[in-house]
């Protein structure tokens, strides 16, 4: 050990550890820590092995009722402690890290980050990026550990009775689809967004020529969806899947012709049975 080290462990020794020191509240808190921290990530990409981004971190873990405080400098010494090679596959090791560190039985950390795929327009086949915002939920509790992946999916949707009731037009919008699993096998970012937009009016594009906006413009017209078929059509395509066990999906569209959004959401947990039909 080096001086400054051996000074630096002789001041701590000597600074009295507030965080540590006993509450006589006897209040348990559910998740402190930090919250909107940046560090670069590497993602496995589809395409082309991985993909270099960078993410916001939530870290929390379980403070039992008789600790004051937890040490915040230690989330960030674990981000750290990973340099630039935090990656999908080192996401549980940081969590067993994080209730090890913080000495809790607890813990979230909540890993959200854009990420970009390549796509070819329809028709001119011009390639552009679209980015989609990803995040991976981690809960650890007494070891046992769940991760969730979520993905925000932008499409177009195109209002069903409009078409029905209008001599000619109809009016469409632009939609949100966020989708949350929880799986029993790999899946790839791109899977969850290729289902979505594959079941929405059109999907969006980075940049289109003329006749590709006179392809989605019409694949819209042909395929309106109300919000309500947005979440369905994506809970069927879940259902099938197996290595899916429980999924959220939800739908904001952003209406062209209202001030409010239309909403919808569907939850399934494939290892319970369905509350009701009704």
């Amino acid at each position: 050990m080096n001086k400054v080290a051996q000074l630096a462990d002789c001041a701590s020794e000597n600074i009295p550890d507030v965080q540590g020191s006993a509450d006589a509240r006897r209040l348990a808190i559910n998740r402190v820590g930090i919250k909107d921290i940046r560090h670069p990530v590497l993602v496995k990409d589809r395409s082309s092995g991985v993909q270099h981004t960078i993410a916001r971190f939530n870290m929390y873990v379980h403070l039992p009722q008789d600790f004051k405080g937890t040490h915040m400098s230690r989330f960030v010494d674990i981000l750290n402690r990973h340099e630039r090679e935090i990656s999908v596959e080192s996401f549980k090791d940081m969590l067993y890290e994080m209730v090890k560190m913080l000495e809790a039985k607890a813990g979230v950390i909540e890993m959200t980050f854009p990420y970009f795929v390549n796509k070819s327009a329809p028709v001119s086949g011009v390639e552009s990026l679209m980015d989609y915002e990803v995040t991976f939920i981690g809960e650890i509790e007494n070891q046992a550990i769940k991760t969730q992946i979520k993905v925000e999916v932008p499409v177009t949707s195109l209002c069903p009775c409009s078409k029905k009731i209008s001599d000619y037009g109809a009016h469409n919008q632009r939609s949100h689809v966020t989708v949350t699993v929880l799986a029993n096998k790999f899946i790839w970012i791109e899977e969850l967004i290729d289902t979505v937009e594959k079941t929405a009016s059109c999907e969006l594009y980075g940049l289109l020529k003329r006749p590709d906006e006179k392809y989605v413009t019409e694949k819209a017209y042909d395929n309106p969806k109300f919000v309500e078929d947005m979440v369905r059509d994506v809970a069927t395509e879940f259902n099938k899947d197996d290595r899916i066990r429980s999924y959220t999906v939800e739908s904001e569209n952003f209406e062209s012709i209202h001030n409010h959004s239309a909403y919808a959401l569907i939850e399934f947990d494939k290892d319970k049975k369905p509350k009701s039909n009704a």
